[in-house]
């Protein structure tokens, strides 16, 4: 498989992270509105990047040696 894929999803997690840092500093600065909308980029992203991963894993499978999620009772 295309290493693009991975690429693209390291990419969004990193605008993720990019846009959560900036908010933060927004908030600091009492910019509330623009730290709600970088939030809300930062979760845009965040969710992309979850789509995109599901996607890739529908299509390669589990990951070698990736302990399944167990669940609790």
């Amino acid at each position: 498989m295309s290493q693009r894929p991975h690429e693209r999803a390291a990419e969004l997690h990193n605008l993720a992270a990019h846009a959560h840092a900036a908010a933060a500093v927004a908030h600091g600065k009492e910019d509330h509105l623009t730290a709600h909308e970088l939030s809300k980029q930062a979760h845009e992203h965040s969710m992309n990047v979850h789509k995109l991963t599901q996607e890739l894993g529908q299509k390669t499978g589990p990951i070698q040696g990736a302990e399944a999620p167990t669940q609790k009772p």
